[in-house]
């Protein structure tokens, strides 16, 4: 007869049966209403600290139920909801179903994913995962990588790689501060802010990043580029890697890899591009072109949890040859017992990144993959970036919107009032106040980008929900939002002058 510990924090299995059901329907219900909410709720920071409730830790335990139901309802009542069909802002993807399934399951069997005897059949699923997501965006299946949180630390990941395969080999035992020569790095100014966070976190500091202007087309200017590795060798500088982004967040503007790749091979530089957006869109083949030089990638850096529609977090860090991995992270202290198994190699997944404990993030991936399969990816992508297009078209024939630019899913536009004088910085201001009015509307919510010095809306499309109709009413909403919001700027100046 087995003995059962009584302990408070276990729940019976009829209990968790009851309310693992309630749950369940309750998020069913929440998935098919979700277009009928609101995107958010105009609440301030102090008012969801009222709803919350500001009290102290409990003394005494609190039944589960009570817990779980009063939970669903904070959440469902007070959140921003990126599932909701007119989300189009930054890049966080409408999550597929399954992830949240798969996360459950995770959570249950619990798996540290960090050495194989610890995780047999998640650290395999999480190999598999790997190749699949190299297979999908066109590179060869044998890229190693790993599961990480998401693009900062998929960036990141690489990034660490690269500096350890091309600075001096002393450097794990030196450090930076023996190094002769100052190490460069290389991005176009478009870049993501995670760069200058890399170079100052990792000891090579802000200024070793080299911002390198962008062309007509707003890609990284090659030319330059190269320009600016021959001055800073001529300098007695140490270049060792440039970046590429494939869907930068802005404007979704995808670089000329294959020039990037050819420069990086001349000058023996680590060769990293930044996908963590627009790499999936790989997967369609009349954007086959627009991809070109990828596989010649030292390493690549993509978001299962921007589009692929997967929950938070999932990003991954593919790597060419995955010995850099373990060559920047690997360690054996005589406390780790994770030795290969005499039937086959055996992944132990703590030397591939930062974790030693981690979580078994590549489930949900895994299993979204395999419900989706590829068709059914290229099929959502392409229709991603047609409704993308579609938002332009019908900015670019409405008489109060301007259409700025278009790349991928991302659409740049801006709201000008009929009759106006193009006054770049009355417009960027009166674009500004919209936008800050969408967000907190609960109609819509948009997100910004600077495009040659003008305040743009941005919308960003990685939203399965998403339909033609949702992209009429948001004209709608946007024409609305911007003549009231149009008025209000009027009266403050107004007020001003008389004030004057």
């Amino acid at each position: 007869m087995r003995e059962i510990r009584k302990t408070s924090v276990e729940i019976s299995k009829e209990e968790f049966r009851k309310i693992g059901h309630k749950l369940i329907d309750d998020i069913s219900d929440f998935i098919n209403t979700i277009d009928k909410r609101p995107v958010t709720t105009n609440k301030s920071p102090k008012q969801i600290q009222n709803i919350l409730g500001i009290s102290s830790l409990p003394e005494n335990g609190i039944p589960v139920a009570e817990l779980i139901s009063k939970t669903t309802n904070l959440l469902f009542d007070h959140s921003l909801f990126n599932g909701h069909p007119k989300f189009l802002g930054y890049i966080t993807s409408s999550a597929a179903p399954i992830g949240a399934l798969a996360d459950l399951l995770a959570a249950s069997v619990n798996p540290n994913v960090g050495a194989h005897i610890l995780s047999p059949m998640a650290t395999e699923i999480e190999k598999q995962t790997v190749q699949w997501l190299a297979e999908f965006i066109g590179v060869s299946p044998n890229y190693g990588g790993i599961l990480v949180s998401g693009g900062n630390m998929a960036n990141f990941t690489a990034f660490l790689a690269a500096r350890t395969a091309k600075a001096p080999k002393s450097i794990k035992e030196d450090g930076l501060s023996n190094t002769s020569k100052r190490l460069t790095i290389y991005c176009s100014k478009t870049t993501h802010t995670w760069v200058e966070k890399a170079a100052i976190l990792f000891g090579l500091g802000s200024k070793s990043v080299r911002w390198i202007q962008t062309d007509t087309s707003n890609k990284m200017d090659n030319k330059v580029l190269e320009e600016t590795i021959k001055k800073d060798l001529e300098n007695d500088f140490k270049p060792i890697m440039v970046i590429g982004t494939a869907g930068d967040v802005s404007t979704g503007v995808v670089d000329n890899l294959k020039g990037i790749s050819t420069i990086c091979k001349a000058y023996d530089l680590w060769f990293h591009i930044d996908g963590a957006y627009g790499v999936p869109a790989a997967v369609i083949p009349k954007l086959k072109t627009l991809f070109e030089g990828i596989t010649e990638a030292d390493s690549i850096a993509l978001d299962p949890h921007k589009w692929l529609y997967n929950p938070l977090e999932a990003g991954c860090t593919l790597v060419k040859n995955s010995q850099h991995l373990i060559d920047t992270y690997s360690s054996h202290p005589e406390y780790y017992n994770f030795t290969n198994n005499e039937e086959g190699f055996a992944q132990n997944y703590y030397e591939y990144g930062f974790q030693n404990s981690r979580g078994f993030r590549a489930l949900k991936v895994w299993l979204t993959l395999q419900q989706v399969g590829r068709s059914g990816y290229e099929k959502m992508i392409n229709e991603d970036i047609e409704l993308s297009k579609y938002l332009f078209e019908l900015t670019k024939k409405h008489p109060e919107l301007e259409s700025v630019s278009h790349n991928l899913s991302i659409t740049t536009f801006r709201y000008i009032p009929l009759n106006s004088k193009k006054d770049n910085d009355y417009l960027n201001k009166l674009n500004e106040e919209i936008l800050n009015e969408l967000q907190t509307g609960g109609e819509l919510f948009l997100s910004n980008a600077i495009v040659n010095e003008m305040y743009c809306l941005r919308a960003c499309f990685v939203n399965f929900r998403t339909s033609k109709k949702d992209i009429r009413e948001i004209i709608e909403i946007i024409i609305r939002v911007g003549k009231k919001t149009q008025r209000n700027i009027k009266m403050e100046y107004v007020n001003i002058k008389m004030k004057g």
